[in-house]
């Protein structure tokens, strides 16, 4: 049954030494500034840790402690318990058994908590505790809003067919929040916002209205309603982006801002006429806790450091390079947070500009009116900047007046749409720039690419069949073990059932050295690649990815999906059992470098940034912070 008898926890404690009178008096004394609850106050305080709190709760209280990463909830069951009240009370229905339901909270103790959800959900309850951090970060993935979205979906679809539409509604300033395409729209933000979306996709088919949501790099579909509620919502939209209402025929951009869920959000959108009505694509860009800081991009601790040194440098240009949505934006955000001191001015030309930065001169460029990125660089030039950062070169003179800046005094960040960095280079002498220019200002190429965290959760161990692992001794150059273990998703509500969770950057960094810049002097592609690639350090993206494969970050099916999109360097590394099943097999113990499971970089190499994990190795925890990379263009 549910905890009746009033518990002084903080005397419990004291009783059984597991903290002292001072230490609870001091707790005390800060409870009363913050609010908070005495158990958290401890925790906070570092007087004790969470997990013997709660374990101490649970015995005391002769009440069942339930990990819910690892608990399998009932949809229904959950339901049970509205997302208010959950929230209210730090509370979550689990199951039901003769009658009596088990609820987790957060604080067993709060006796008037569970005779209010007794009242509420008219029935007997027995309460079982829960990890905090754990119950708040379950609730967002429960109450997930996809029916409350289609049920307003539903309401506007009546509205229409009724005739009782009211074009007022519309109005970005509209304030009437009970019409349903006020409340659709919040809801389709609300639940964006929950589960980490990047972007909203609202699309028109011959019969229906499709709602998709890019999550961690992926599409994953929310609703399917009626068509004929997506006019009123791109009405809406356009007037909320200051679009023109009456223009379907030609597609247009926009941007607006609003707050959900204590969270401030810039939204790009984009509409295109298709067949059936108009597409609209929208960008969420999270401004709440601004640009990520270098130190959270991702980057191995070497490596890291070797970029560290290379942006504080007086001067030069570095690209970051990679396919739309890399992480590009990310990344060069992190360094001008680095870089963002008092005596230095800088000076960014973005196409859009994403995150507004505190002592950054922005420019967005506007190619309707000529403003474009090499018109903005040439004025910026004359602005006594120390650092740019320019958005995207695209075009020969931009790349030339990016190299003439790296070259005279200023320090130029910059990227490339290219697959590696050791193409990367080259493709400013493609594009017409001198290669002079090049080899004198070009000082490192950072590429990078983002693969999918796996959901700890959820994953498991498996055992790499014979194919993959001829592709992995392939990869490192060494022999490769049968008993080598990696981790492959699985699926729960943690992540969707998609077997993910957020995602990581995996990056390969190569430093201009004497022998590359004098290929690059020469225009010289040829002779560029072979010095790269014996450049000391240097690992091909792959290399970095199948690290985090190894370490039970991510899974090789990512690693594969890396492979497949860089060009060269790993196109040769497709998998070829044929070829050389047999060596992989045949391996002894002696004749393996790595322990076990352990792989080893190729001799001669520096080897990988981070040591190759072996079985014994303990899996890489995933961060309580996940990363928001951005889709980036």
């Amino acid at each position: 049954m549910a905890v009746r008898q009033k518990i002084r926890i903080g005397d419990l404690l004291v009783s059984n030494n597991v903290i002292t009178e001072d230490q609870l008096q001091q707790a005390l004394a800060k409870q009363k500034s913050t609010g908070l609850r005495l158990g958290r106050t401890l925790i906070n305080l570092g007087f004790i840790q969470e997990d013997k709190f709660l374990e101490f709760l649970s015995e005391q209280l002769n009440v069942p402690f339930v990990d819910l990463r690892r608990y399998r909830f009932d949809a229904a069951t959950v339901q049970r318990l509205s997302e208010t009240h959950a929230r209210r009370f730090r509370a979550i229905a689990l199951s039901e058994r003769d009658g009596m339901l088990l609820v987790g909270m957060a604080d067993p103790t709060d006796i008037y908590a569970s005779d209010a959800l007794e009242q509420i959900l008219q029935q007997p309850v027995d309460i079982a505790v829960v990890r905090e951090s754990e119950l708040l970060a379950t609730l967002d993935i429960v109450y997930r809003r996809t029916d409350e979205i289609a049920g307003f979906a539903e309401e506007l679809d009546e509205e229409l067919t009724e005739g009782q539409f009211d074009l007022a509604n519309l109005a970005p300033q509209a304030d009437d929040s009970d019409a349903p395409v006020v409340k659709l729209l919040k809801s389709l933000f609300e639940d964006a916002v929950q589960v980490r979306a990047s972007d909203i996709h609202i699309e028109p088919d011959e019969m229906v209205l499709r709602i998709r949501q890019r999550i961690d790099g992926v599409l994953q579909e929310q609703i399917v309603k009626e068509r004929r509620v997506a006019p009123a919502l791109v009405l809406r939209l356009k007037l909320m982006s200051g679009l023109d209402i009456s223009e379907k025929r030609l597609p247009q951009d926009g941007r607006f801002s609003l707050k959900v869920k204590e969270r401030k959000l810039d939204v790009r959108l984009s509409t295109m006429p298709v067949e059936h009505g108009e597409s609209v694509v929208m960008r969420l860009l999270d401004q709440t806790d601004g640009a990520v800081d270098l130190d959270n991009v991702g980057m191995a601790d070497d490596m890291l450091m070797q970029f560290r040194r290379l942006i504080h440098q007086p001067h030069g240009l570095i690209l970051v390079t990679g396919p739309t949505g890399s992480g590009k934006t990310t990344t060069l955000y992190g360094a001008l947070q680095e870089l963002n001191e008092v005596g230095k001015k800088i000076i960014t030309v973005e196409d859009p500009v994403e995150y507004r930065l505190q002592r950054i001169n922005q420019v967005q460029i506007n190619p309707k009116i000529g403003l474009n990125f090499a018109r903005v660089l040439r004025a910026c030039l004359r602005q006594d900047p120390d650092i740019l950062l320019v958005g995207e070169i695209r075009d020969q003179e931009t790349a030339e007046i990016a190299l003439r800046a790296a070259m005279t005094g200023h320090m130029v960040l910059s990227t490339l749409h290219t697959n590696d960095a050791v193409s990367s280079a080259m493709r400013l002498v493609d594009m017409g720039a001198e290669g002079f220019l090049a080899a004198t200002a070009i000082k490192a190429v950072l590429a990078q690419r983002l693969v999918r965290r796996l959901c700890d959760n959820c994953c498991s161990d498996y055992q790499p069949d014979a194919r993959e692992r001829s592709w992995i001794q392939h990869v490192v150059g060494i022999p490769v073990t049968q008993s080598l273990t990696l981790q492959q998703p699985g699926g729960c509500h943690r992540c969707n059932n998609t077997g993910y969770r957020g995602r990581i950057g995996v990056f390969e960094l190569l430093i201009i050295n004497d022998e590359m810049a004098d290929a690059l002097r020469r225009s010289d592609a040829s002779g560029f690649v072979k010095a790269a690639r014996r450049s000391k350090g240097y690992q091909p993206l792959v290399y970095s990815a199948l690290q985090e494969a190894i370490q039970g970050v991510t899974s090789l099916e990512e690693v594969f999906r890396v492979a497949e999109q860089v060009e060269e360097e790993t196109d040769d590394a497709t998998i070829n059992a044929e070829a050389t099943v047999a060596d992989s097999t045949e391996v002894t113990e002696s004749e393996s470098i790595a322990d076990e499971t352990g792989v080893n970089p190729k001799p001669g190499n520096e080897g990988p940034s981070t040591p190759i994990a072996n079985e014994d190795t303990e899996k890489t925890a995933p961060s309580e912070h996940i990363i928001p990379w951005k889709e980036d263009d």
